[in-house]
């Protein structure tokens, strides 16, 4: 048995995953040192975040970060994923980078890995295990196996110390954002970073994910457009979760259909995050298009990937219900008290912070208000937002983070936003939340 693909072991054990933060550390100082340097004898007077956000420094937060893999690698994708208010965006824009494949585990640790879950005795050969893996994620990756039964299955392996690294990666992750001056200093980042350690271990349960996938298979049992892998139990453990293999291509193939099936089957998935929003209040919030397949010969959506699913208490989803309802009427005064009681800081009324935040607000939901199909290929909602973003910093006495939930079903609604702009689809998003308000 020969690895013929990119490996690397995954660090674990707390000093271990410490010294790769701190290798993360000491190279984006020593490029900045040496950028410095550069700009200085050409004559320039340099600013610190100019020198931090070097392409340079790019490569070097992500190749370590994914490399360390783990809670690391999938804060940075969590934040990665911002509409602006939380990073700036050329930072953002670094950790995007982290949405790719991860580096896979070398065989003898993906060996360890099985006999741990499985025991010493469990023989790979007798399950015609696929030593090449599918794919290689953030928290673990897939591979190929041939169930008892004769059926095509996968095994989901976490990598070795995933799950007893999370709070030391997270306060590392949250210490490198502190010191590199990016941050404004009054944010207080605790209970978005509370959150995040608390769905990361979930993340790392994959018995929890095993249950959140029976539960949504459940829910879309009659639903044709849907297709989602079967939990094998015999195969699955705290770190494994064994699943019938469920065929599919690149969701984004898809933009080689006509424009016809590329409008339908992106309704489908924009229909499907409003019924896991206000209907079972059990949101898969990773927007990572390599959790969704297309199946050309039957026009089905494979959904996959099932571990950042999270609950929305129902006081949250009535109070963004009142939200949308408001922003669709064009009550501007409405859709304030209504951001306000999800949970933004919506600042004094009359107040010129509070017409901003309020006019981010309208345009983050602009699909909602259209009368009709939104053109999402043609929109430029993105880079509005973006800009517009950018005079909330004026305002710093005022700022404060988003709330959790908001944040993370903003995660969802933000990739969607840009698969449907990538496939270049028209959705009438309107008339699917209006099902959703209807009393």
């Amino acid at each position: 048995m020969t690895e013929q693909f990119d490996t690397s072991a995954v660090p674990s054990g707390r000093l271990r995953r410490l010294a790769g933060m701190a290798r993360l550390a000491g190279g984006v100082a020593g490029g900045m040192l040496a950028e410095g340097e550069r700009q200085l004898r050409a004559g320039k007077r340099p600013k610190a975040r100019d020198l931090l956000l070097t392409p340079g420094n790019a490569r070097r937060v992500t190749k370590q970060l994914a490399r360390m893999r783990g809670a690391a690698m999938k804060l940075g994708q969590i934040l990665s994923m911002d509409t602006g208010d939380l990073l700036p965006r050329e930072l953002a824009e670094i950790l995007a980078r982290l949405r790719a494949d991860a580096e896979s585990m070398p065989v003898r640790q993906l060996q360890q890995a099985l006999q741990q879950a499985f025991g010493p005795g469990w023989d790979p050969a007798l399950f015609d295990f696929e030593w090449r893996p599918l794919a290689a994620a953030s928290i673990g990756q897939v591979h190929r196996i041939r169930a008892p039964d004769g059926r095509a299955a996968v095994l989901k392996i976490q990598y070795p110390g995933v799950a007893d690294s999370i709070d030391s990666d997270v306060d590392n992750i949250a210490t490198l954002l502190r010191m590199s001056g990016l941050l404004p200093r009054h944010l207080d980042l605790e209970p978005l970073l509370l959150d995040a350690r608390a769905q990361l271990k979930d993340e790392a349960d994959y018995l929890k994910e095993a249950k959140y996938l029976n539960r949504f298979r459940k829910a879309l049992a009659h639903d044709q457009r849907f297709v989602l892998p079967e939990v094998l139990p015999d195969l699955t453990r705290r770190n494994v979760l064994g699943m019938t293999y469920v065929e599919g291509e690149s969701i984004e193939t898809l933009a080689l259909q006509p424009a016809a099936e590329r409008d339908r089957v992106m309704s489908a998935l924009i229909e499907l995050l409003l019924t896991e929003m206000f209907e079972l209040r059990l949101v898969q919030t990773d927007p990572n298009f390599a959790n969704y397949q297309y199946r050309e010969r039957d026009g089905a959506i494979v959904l996959l990937d099932f571990g950042a699913t999270r609950p929305f208490k129902a006081a949250f989803v009535r109070d963004y219900a009142k939200l949308a309802a408001a922003a669709m009427a064009g009550d501007r005064e409405g859709t304030a008290r209504a951001a306000e009681r999800v949970g933004y800081s919506m600042g004094e009324p009359d107040s010129r912070y509070r017409e901003l935040v309020l006019d981010m607000l309208l345009l983050a939901l602009e699909p909602l208000r259209q009368e009709g199909p939104y053109d999402f290929g043609a929109s430029d909602m993105p880079a509005r937002l973006m800009e517009m973003g950018q005079s909330v910093t004026g305002f710093r006495d005022f700022w404060q983070a988003p709330p959790t939930h908001a944040v993370y079903f903003h995660r969802k609604l933000g990739g969607m936003f840009v698969l449907a702009n990538r496939l270049g689809a028209k959705v009438d998003v309107r008339a699917l939340m209006a099902q959703r308000l209807k009393p």
